[in-house]
């Protein structure tokens, strides 16, 4: 300690001969220390121990360059064979969560791969090894879905199973990647990655028979459109992809044909097609349209933008940093205590915090906040985050509880009332009370019963009518009442839009929707009221 001190003691002396004293607006002195200094300094500069800064001069301001505040935010190991944590500043971008949605084998983790590789995300030697891999295999145009599809099972079969995540930035947008599973056993998996989504990229294959198998009745292109806006994703980029296919062959016609298909469907799932949807040609296998504008070489008839600047270009709702925080947590584990993960919803969160885990009402305590691979001291709305705690056990969590403000808690229930679109029902069954589906709010995965139907609501007037209702049909909207099985965290959806909708999902297809909205074979979507 001793030696740590004096070598302290010995940079300040060192670079007080270069810093500039000014009055700050209080009239007490500050130094500004040169950039160049600090650089060198920081190098060599040991960590000081929590309990040596609490000597510092509480009145002293620095005006300090960002790589002096990240230095010095650095906490100190408990011991020399424990890795040091250093906390940055919070990126000032724009952060958004992009879900790749669409059928089995239409290309969306081959182009997560490439937007990866082109922002310099994964290196040279990393693709060339994957390209072996792909090959041995022979299975030669997979290797850019590797990047994005890391499990055995995902290689050996080709298709996605897990949501893969994965980051990358341009010059305005730090984006999390967020690539869901396209095959129709993997529904719920999509849901998780549709959840935390705020835009949603839409791929369909233009290769003579792919767009046909996913487009018509039972093909995931359908579902995932439906319960990408059932869950609140509300734009959506359709782009269109294998262009460069030799069926294909970046033909006009084939690019207008699949619009004009898509188009009429994704007004009837909600959609304003003129506002909230764009499409674009692309090869994902190739890059091609993805980073920069194709050549007109490639693609004479195009005179659109690329991926990259529709993305860039998209605009969603802003968030409250200032309302009762919400962060549903989707996974949990031990790592110097408890950590969980999740998106917040609303709210921000600082290090040092109590907070509530709902619905089991227990206080904790903020220890540490990660954003990506970052150590940061507060983190607003739309964030990915990694949140240590303490005062619970990970035992003790589930995914589906939600991390929230003590003063403002969500509310946890095991009944609501909730207005319920019918999208699809088995067969033309009918929808009564006694119906049994799963449940899918935000993180949570849930069986439930309906117990009583109370108002069907008129499609022309959307009012309720008002004659009883015993049973509704397909395409029908109605008010009702839903039991589960569990305490569930759940908000009304015109307090909290992403916390009050759901869907209910049977026998593997989305049945219902709701603001609380609900999805299954069957199809329903709806939302608490």
């Amino acid at each position: 300690m001793d030696n740590i001190e004096e070598d302290i003691r010995a940079l300040q002396l060192d670079s007080s001969e270069d810093s500039i004293v000014t009055p700050n607006e209080n009239g007490v002195e500050s130094e500004v220390v040169a950039p160049d200094i600090v650089e060198k300094d920081l190098k060599d500069e040991p960590h000081i121990a929590p309990d040596m800064k609490d000597d510092a001069d509480p009145l002293t301001e620095h005006s300090e360059p960002k790589a002096v505040v990240e230095a010095k935010e650095k906490e100190a190991p408990a011991s020399a064979s424990e890795p040091v944590e250093v906390e940055v500043e919070m990126n000032k971008k724009r952060h958004l969560n992009v879900v790749f949605i669409g059928h089995v084998d239409a290309g969306k983790s081959t182009i997560g791969g490439q937007i990866l590789y082109l922002s310099g995300q994964v290196d040279e030697r990393t693709i060339q090894k994957y390209e072996k891999e792909a090959k041995d295999k022979s299975r030669e145009s997979w290797y850019m879905a590797y990047i994005m599809d890391t499990n055995a099972e995902e290689r050996v079969k080709g298709i996605t199973v897990e949501v893969g995540r994965a980051h990358f930035e341009t010059e305005t947008t730090r984006f999390t990647i967020l690539d869901a599973p396209g095959h129709k056993s993997y529904v719920p998996n999509m849901i998780s990655g549709a959840s935390q989504a705020d835009i949603g990229v839409l791929v369909i294959s233009a290769r003579k028979g792919e767009f046909e198998t996913g487009y018509e009745r039972g093909g995931q292109t359908r579902e995932h459109v439906q319960l990408a806006k059932t869950l609140g994703v509300s734009k959506l980029l359709v782009v269109v992809n294998k262009m460069d296919d030799p069926t294909v062959n970046w033909s006009k016609e084939r690019y207008d044909e699949i619009e004009s298909k898509m188009v009429p469907f994704l007004k009837s799932s909600g959609y304003n097609v003129k506002k909230d949807i764009q499409f674009l040609p692309i090869s994902g296998l190739h890059g091609t349209n993805l980073q920069t504008r194709m050549d007109k070489k490639i693609c004479p008839w195009w005179n659109g933008q690329c991926l990259f600047e529709a993305l860039d270009g998209i605009e969603v709702p802003p968030r409250d940093p200032d309302g009762p925080f919400r962060m549903p947590i989707i996974d949990k584990f031990k790592d110097m205590g408890t950590v969980v993960m999740g998106k917040v919803e609303s709210g921000s969160i600082r290090e040092g915090n109590n907070v509530l885990i709902m619905p089991n009402k227990v206080q904790v305590k903020v220890l540490a906040i990660y954003c990506d691979e970052d150590k940061v001291r507060s983190a607003g709305p739309g964030e990915n985050l990694r949140v240590r705690l303490s005062g619970i056990e990970e035992e003790d969590i589930l995914s589906g509880f939600v991390l929230s403000s003590i003063e403002k808690p969500i509310s946890a229930v095991n009944e609501f009332v909730a207005q319920l679109h019918v999208l699809e029902l088995l067969d033309n069954a009918i929808f009564t009370a006694g119906y049994k589906a799963v449940l899918h709010i935000h993180s949570v995965v849930e069986e439930c019963e309906i117990i009583e139907l109370m108002q069907q609501i008129d499609p022309k007037t959307r009012k309720p009518m008002k004659k009883k209702v015993l049973f509704v049909k397909n395409g029908a909207v109605v008010i009702c009442r839903v039991q589960v099985s569990n305490m569930i965290c759940i908000e009304k959806f015109s307090d909290f839009q992403q916390l009050g909708r759901f869907t209910l999902r049977t026998e593997g297809k989305t049945k219902m929707k709701s603001p609380v909205t609900c999805s299954s074979n069957e199809k329903l979507y709806g939302s608490r009221i």
